[in-house]
């Protein structure tokens, strides 16, 4: 998917092919940053503007970005590392609790 977000300091549309997981009507997404000491931007932008737009194929959808918490967050987290053992690595590397984000529709 591609997903949309504005900018937080420049206000402009900046875009980011990001994997995902459907969820009902919503877009699951994870903030790895490939387990990098720090979040990844689009993460950073969507926690000062929630709305976004998202793309998937020829699909376009307004959505609002959710962080997802406790029990919510470690399901979906679940999920991603077991089809990307990837995610389970990064967050190895990392001291910081990796996001996850809810895009849902508006």
């Amino acid at each position: 998917m591609m997903l949309t977000t504005t900018g937080r300091t420049s206000h402009q549309h900046r875009e980011v092919m990001l994997s995902y997981l459907p969820e009902g009507g919503s877009f699951l997404v994870v903030g790895s940053n490939a387990g990098e000491p720090y979040h990844p931007s689009w993460l950073l932008n969507v926690r000062v503007e929630s709305r976004a737009v998202v793309y998937v194929g020829t699909d376009r959808h307004h959505v609002t970005a959710r962080e997802l918490q406790g029990t919510e967050r470690e399901r979906a987290w679940e999920r991603f590392v077991a089809i990307e053992p990837a995610y389970g690595e990064y967050q190895r590397r990392t001291t910081r609790r990796i996001p996850v984000v809810s895009l849902d529709p508006l």
